[in-house]
């Protein structure tokens, strides 16, 4: 494992429990199977890696966390929630309170400025306009962008363009972050960028999860979840290198 000792024991006790997945198997018509099973416990402050080929089964994992799909059995948590027993519009409230999302195609919204793409990460917080604008630009500086908060994303390069879609994301406070193969879109520099921004964030108290084919990427991260044919079949923490706090 590229020399970096790891652990079985991924969980801190007494630590809270973000999200948490018990037996969740999905299935799709045809009998085709994502997930076979999956017990999984995210705990507040951890950075952690989802990692796995492409048909693994890391995007569906993703979308179930995500509260973006649901289960075909087995139960889904999210900040003490249990989705199982919430209705669609409820599902989408805990969503819109609880988590972040970071893509690998920013989503931004061409039309748009930075600070109105990350204000719009703030649509469902029933704060004034004004309140929505200062949180965002409180948000763009986080991320190191305060002078491109006027830039339409077309005059910004994919690095500050992931920036936005971060600030976006993490703007309302989510419980989890995830990230779905945040440098998969950007050149080497821009990546590292990425990363250490990631970092920076985590050890600002914010919970992320990033799901990436990387493996590389995935063993520089203190946690590693490894997926494969639908089933979790590696789940270690490299000591002294962060996680749950």
């Amino acid at each position: 494992m590229t020399g970096v000792e790891r652990t079985g024991t991924p969980e801190a006790p007494g630590a809270e429990v973000v999200a948490e997945l018990r037996g969740v198997t999905k299935e799709y018509p045809g009998g085709v199977s994502a997930l076979g099973g999956v017990d999984l416990t995210i705990t507040a402050g951890e950075l952690l890696a989802i990692v796995g080929p492409s048909g693994s089964g890391k995007s569906t994992l993703l979308h179930i966390l995500g509260t973006l799909d649901r289960p075909t059995a087995g139960t889904v948590a999210i900040a003490g929630h249990e989705v199982g027993e919430l209705s669609d519009r409820q599902v989408s409230a805990l969503r819109a309170r609880h988590i972040g999302f970071v893509f690998q195609s920013f989503h931004l919204v061409a039309a748009a400025t930075a600070l109105e793409n990350v204000t719009e990460g703030l649509r469902y917080s029933g704060l004034a306009r004004g309140e929505r604008r200062r949180r965002a630009r409180t948000a763009l500086e986080r991320v190191g962008l305060p002078d491109r908060v006027g830039h339409q994303p077309h005059a910004l390069s994919g690095g500050q363009q992931q920036r936005v879609a971060i600030a976006r994301a993490v703007v309302g406070k989510p419980k989890l972050l995830l990230a779905d193969e945040p440098t998969g879109a950007l050149d080497s520099v821009s990546g590292k960028a990425m990363m250490e921004l990631l970092h920076e964030l985590n050890a600002e108290g914010a919970t992320i999860a990033v799901i990436t084919h990387d493996r590389e990427l995935a063993e520089s991260l203190p946690r590693l979840v490894r997926i494969l044919d639908g089933h979790v079949v590696e789940d270690s923490r490299a000591p002294g290198r962060g996680g749950a706090r």
